[in-house]
């Protein structure tokens, strides 16, 4: 999207979130047979509207024709081609711990072009241990494996505390893209792009709503 001056900047992060949606959606269409989807059926099964559709695609361009529908094979392969997933994106692990090792044995990050590379810790006695078949190595070796393997994004599974500090060692590595597990915000600077997903926090806004809305959620 980058290519795209200022598309950054018009596209919402909610678009993203929906496209994400869309393509697992015409996914599981094309597994079916469908060749075609109508915008209604789209929007249905996203549960969202065709208008809301209508703007999320023409951000990148022309999509379908009115009254078609769209080709459910080749709508696919353009959001593909918007997400950067024309190709596949090596990734380290930074934290073996238990949040760790279950996002490293998570078999959809593969599914969806993401490999993790390396595993990193700063935990003497895991070093040299597998995690899903990978050598969990010293963070202090950053640097050379990114270099090796050409990784470019990165996940960040440690305590609070070192969250920061890692990140910053990461990027100096060259890792240019972040998810962020850690339970607090890390700062890596205007040139990398950081998603901070905090478990909790998420649990904190159910607990909200069950508590604030008579048990219902609308």
């Amino acid at each position: 999207m980058s290519a795209n001056g200022d598309l950054n900047t018009r596209v919402s992060d909610s678009s993203v979130r929906r496209l994400s949606d869309y393509h697992r959606i015409l996914e599981d269409l094309e597994h079916q047979g469908a060749d075609v989807v109508s915008s209604a059926r789209l929007a249905a099964l996203a549960g969202t509207n065709p208008a809301q559709i209508r703007k999320d695609l023409s951000y990148f361009g022309s999509f379908g024709k009115r009254g078609s529908g769209y080709r459910v094979a080749e709508l696919r392969g353009r959001i593909l081609e918007i997400l950067g997933l024309t190709r596949r994106w090596k990734v380290v692990l930074a934290g073996a711990g238990n949040l760790g090792q279950a996002l490293c044995a998570y078999k959809q990050f593969t599914r969806y072009g993401f490999d993790i590379v390396a595993v990193f810790d700063n935990d003497p006695a895991k070093f040299g241990k597998l995690c899903e078949g990978i050598p969990i190595s010293a963070l202090d070796t950053c640097e050379h494996i990114i270099e090796a393997t050409g990784a470019e994004l990165a996940i960040i599974a440690t305590p609070a505390a070192s969250a920061q500090a890692v990140a910053e060692r990461l990027v100096k590595a060259g890792i240019r893209g972040f998810l962020n597990f850690a339970p607090r915000q890390v700062d890596t600077g205007a040139v990398t792009a950081v998603r901070h997903v905090n478990i909790t926090v998420e649990l904190e806004w159910l607990s909200f709503l069950l508590c604030n809305n008579g048990g219902r959620v609308s």
